[in-house]
């Protein structure tokens, strides 16, 4: 192969695989230059040079100019040296352009090999990047494989590439079928030497953050905040919210006129129930809030420091207060970062 044909057969391969041209040089010059390396009797400088623009390539080896030669590989005498460049000194590297009959040579030999190497690993370079910028997204995606037998063993496809939803990330009452569009949350994409690995999610606190941003505009450009989220996927989530803009209800602003918000964000999550909670800024009331549907009458902050508090019902609102197996009261201790005692009121 002339230099006019590999360079023709670089620019159809960086278009068959949808790969940068620059991208593979670079990989084709590593590959040379480990080959050339092995060629040259363990030569540890070899220098490779590729310049699209003109369609030329050399391999140069590097020698060190030595008063004695021990190492032919890596050293030159300065008699030598100086047959390369007069000005030649001893210490200095020289630079040996090697045969280009050679170089096919050595192409031929086992750079291809190495080349296949380099073009996966750009494969896969480009992969992950791809999958990379979809990172803290929620994506839409199709399940394409279900195995009950192992687990609910569920893959989804995001793109052409295949990713398993763990069972732990899946809603504990949801039964995912081959065929169906769900939306999941991108976690983590972590590079590996197998391929990039994508982390995806049903049950995360970012889950239900982004699909509030997605149903509700005023979340999405900023006029309300999201504050504060706890949740025990499947069952219950509580987000507390507030408005930069005083004329807008925030907890209105997400339930929507009739409730068309909120319920499009439940269709997106079966069998789980929201709490929208009103945020303040002082603990108190931030905590008599995130009680809801249950009515503090009281709450006494314990411990500032530690972040204790107690809260205090009325003995019908014990039951609520607390919630099926203590669900609400995690749920307002994990929202508002706060330990708390749920008590009957003083009487």
């Amino acid at each position: 192969m002339n230099e006019n044909e590999f360079f023709d057969a670089l620019r159809e391969l960086s278009k068959e695989k949808n790969i940068e041209l620059n991208c593979l040089i670079e990989k084709v010059k590593t590959a040379m230059a480990l080959v050339a390396k092995k060629e040259f009797g363990g030569a540890e400088n070899v220098f490779v040079t590729i310049n699209d623009a003109s369609s030329e390539f050399n391999i140069e080896v590097g020698k060190l100019v030595a008063e004695e030669v021990c190492d032919p590989a890596n050293e030159i005498s300065l008699e030598q040296a100086r047959l390369i460049s007069k000005h030649a000194m001893l210490g200095d590297i020289v630079r040996i352009k090697v045969d280009t009959k050679k170089v096919g040579r050595i192409a031929a030999q086992g750079a291809k090999q190495v080349i296949k190497q380099g073009i996966r690993e750009a494969e896969r370079e480009k992969l992950y990047l791809a999958l990379k910028d979809k990172e803290g997204q929620l994506l839409t995606v199709p399940i394409h494989k279900v195995d009950g037998t192992l687990k609910n063993f569920v893959v989804a496809k995001i793109g052409d590439y295949e990713t398993v939803l763990p069972t732990s990330e899946q809603l504990p009452e949801e039964e995912l079928k081959e065929g169906d569009l769900v939306k999941i949350y991108v976690s983590e994409v972590i590079k590996t030497e197998k391929g990039p690995k994508i982390m995806i999610s049903r049950t995360s606190v970012d889950f239900i953050k982004k699909l509030f941003e997605i149903e509700i505009p005023e979340i999405a450009n900023g006029v309300v905040e999201i504050m504060a989220v706890a949740r025990e996927a499947g069952y219950r989530t509580k987000i507390a919210v507030r408005s930069k803009n005083p004329n807008v209800d925030a907890v209105g602003t997400c339930i929507g006129q009739k409730g068309v918000r909120i319920n499009q964000i439940l269709k997106q999550i079966p069998g789980e129930k929201i709490d929208i909670i009103k945020y303040h800024e002082e603990p108190v009331e931030f905590i008599k809030s995130a009680l809801l549907p249950a009515v503090a009458e009281e709450v006494n902050i314990t411990d500032v420091e530690n972040k204790c508090c107690e809260i205090f019902v009325a003995p019908s609102q014990i039951s609520l207060a607390i919630g099926h197996k203590g669900q609400n009261a995690r749920l307002v201790a994990k929202l508002t970062g706060y330990k708390i005692e749920i008590k009957k009121i003083r009487t």
